[in-house]
C-alpha cells in the first residue's frame, strides 16, 4: 500500500522497526503477554478453594455475608480499577500501568498466609483488586492492540484462557496443599512465584502505543455521531472520547454495549457467588478439601481452555450466538448443582463443567463484541467501562449470596443464580447486534 496525506506512513517502534498488526507479526510480544496473564490468574486463584474456609475454620466467622466480604472488597476494587484503567491509558503507557499493578500485588500472598485477623484478609483483597484491575486490563488491551480488528476474538480468547486456566490449576493445587499442609501458610505462598515472574516479564514486554496509532491511521469508521450528534445504528449519539461519555455510551446509550455490559455483570455474579457458596455448600454435604478443590479448579480450567476454540469461533460465526447460548448453559449448570445434590461430587463436577463451558463461550465473545462496537479512539475506555460492570458482578454475587444464604440458605441462593443467568441471556439476545469487523 502506498502512503499519502490520506494514508500516512505506519508508525515505528522506539527502535525504528516498522509496526504491523497481526498475531503472527507480533507473536513474541503476544506470547510474553500470555505468560504474564498466567501469573495474573494464578495470583487470584490462590483464594478460590481456601479463603472461604479460612473465614469459617480459622477466624470463626458464622455469617455467610461476613465470609463473602473479601469477595465484595475484591470485586468493588477491581471494578473501579478497571474503570480507571481505561482513563489512565490516556495519560500513561500501558506497560507502566502493567508494572504498577504487579508492584501493588507484592504484599498479597504474604498477607493471605499470615494475616492475624479477617480484616487483614479483606485488606489484602483490596490490593488484589487493584492488582487484577491493572494487570488484567493491560494484558487484554495490549493483545487487542497487537493483533488488530480481524483477530480480536482469538486474541481475547487466548488471553482469558491463559488467565483462567491458571486460576483453575492454582485452585486445584491449593486444595491439595491445604489437605496435606493445612489451610495456611503453604497454599498461599506459591503466590510469591506468580508475583515475581509477572513483574519480571512485564518489565520485558514492549509497549503497544505505536500499534494503537497504526490502527487509528487505518480505521475507516468515524466516531459515532460525528459532529452532527446524530444517533448511530445502535442508538449511540455523540462522538466524545472522554470517560464520562464512554461510560454512558457503554452502560446504556449503545444498545449492544448495554447488552454486553449486563451479560458480563451477571456472568461474574455467577463466579462471585460460586467462589463463596460452592466451598461451603459441598463441604456441608460431606466433601473434603481435595474434592472441593477439584470442583473449584475444574470450573475455571474449562473456562480458560475453552476460550481458545470459542474465541476463534467468535471470529467465524459472530459474537451474539456464543453470548446467548453461553449464558443459558451456565444457568443449566446451577440447575444441575441442585438437582444432583444428594450425590455432591457428581453434582459439583457436572455443575462446574457446565459453568466452565458456558463461561468459555461468553467471555471472549463479550470482549470482542465491545471492541467491535467501540471506536479505537475510545475503545480502552469502553473496555474499562465494560470490565467495570463485569467485575461489579463479583461484589454483587457475593452480596446476593451472603444475604440470601443467611436468610434462605445456600440452595435457594443457587436457584436465584440460575434464574438471573437465564434472564441475562434473554436480554443479550434482545439487545446485542453483530457489527462488521473493520
Amino acid at each position: 500500500m502506498r502512503f499519502s496525506d490520506d494514508h500516512p506512513a505506519p508508525p515505528a517502534t522506539a527502535s525504528g522497526r516498522p509496526v504491523r498488526l497481526g498475531l503472527r507479526e507480533n507473536w513474541l510480544q503476544f506470547t510474553l503477554l500470555v505468560i504474564v496473564n498466567v501469573c495474573v490468574g494464578g495470583l487470584v486463584g490462590l483464594e478460590r478453594t481456601t479463603v472461604p474456609l479460612i473465614g469459617t475454620d480459622v477466624f470463626g466467622l458464622t455469617s455467610d455475608l461476613a465470609v463473602f466480604s473479601f469477595i465484595i472488597a475484591f470485586g468493588l476494587t477491581k471494578a473501579l480499577t478497571n474503570l480507571a484503567a481505561g482513563a489512565l491509558t490516556a495519560r500513561f503507557r500501558r506497560k507502566r500501568l502493567l508494572v504498577a499493578g504487579w508492584l501493588i500485588g507484592v504484599p498479597v500472598p504474604f498477607v493471605l498466609a499470615w494475616a492475624p485477623s479477617w480484616g487483614w484478609i479483606v485488606a489484602a483483597n483490596v490490593l488484589l483488586g487493584l492488582n487484577q484491575g491493572l494487570t488484567w486490563s493491560m494484558t487484554v488491551n495490549m493483545k487487542i492492540d497487537l493483533v488488530g480488528p480481524a483477530r480480536r476474538g482469538l486474541a481475547t480468547g487466548l488471553n482469558e484462557a491463559a488467565g483462567y486456566t491458571a486460576v483453575g490449576v492454582t485452585a486445584l493445587f491449593t486444595g491439595y496443599l491445604a489437605t496435606v499442609y493445612g489451610l495456611r501458610p503453604v497454599p498461599e505462598l506459591i503466590g510469591v512465584v506468580f508475583v515475581a515472574a509477572g513483574l519480571a516479564l512485564s518489565l520485558a514486554v514492549r509497549d503497544t502505543a505505536a500499534h494503537v496509532a497504526l490502527e487509528l491511521a487505518q480505521h475507516t469508521r468515524p466516531l459515532p455521531g460525528g459532529e452532527s450528534g446524530e444517533k448511530g445504528e445502535d442508538g449511540d449519539k455523540g462522538g466524545s472520547t472522554a470517560l464520562a461519555a464512554a461510560f454512558t455510551r457503554t452502560s446504556w446509550n449503545n444498545r449492544s454495549l448495554r447488552g454486553a455490559s449486563q451479560a458480563g455483570l451477571v456472568n461474574n455474579l455467577n463466579d462471585g457467588l460460586t467462589w463463596g457458596v460452592f466451598p461451603l455448600l459441598f463441604t456441608e454435604h460431606g466433601l473434603g478439601l481435595a474434592a472441593v478443590g477439584l470442583i473449584k479448579g475444574l470450573y475455571p480450567i474449562l473456562w480458560g481452555l475453552g476460550q481458545i476454540p470459542t474465541g476463534h469461533l467468535a471470529d467465524r460465526i459472530g459474537r451474539k450466538p456464543l453470548i446467548v447460548s453461553g449464558m443459558l448453559v451456565q444457568a443449566a449448570g446451577f440447575v444441575l448443582a441442585l438437582a444432583l445434590l444428594d450425590r455432591p461430587l457428581l453434582a459439583g463436577v457436572l455443575s462446574a463443567t457446565a459453568l466452565g463451558i458456558g463461561t468459555a463461550m461468553v467471555y471472549p465473545a463479550l470482549i470482542a463484541s465491545v471492541s467491535d462496537h467501540a471506536h479505537p479512539a475510545w475503545r480502552a475506555n469502553a473496555l474499562g467501562v465494560y470490565r467495570f460492570w463485569r467485575d461489579i458482578g463479583y461484589a454483587a454475587g457475593a452480596l446476593v449470596a451472603g444475604v440470601l444464604a443467611d436468610a434462605l440458605g445456600l440452595d435457594a441462593t443457587v436457584a436465584v443464580a440460575a434464574a438471573l443467568t437465564a434472564a441475562s441471556g434473554l436480554l443479550a439476545a434482545r439487545w446485542i447486534t453483530e457489527h462488521p469487523v473493520r
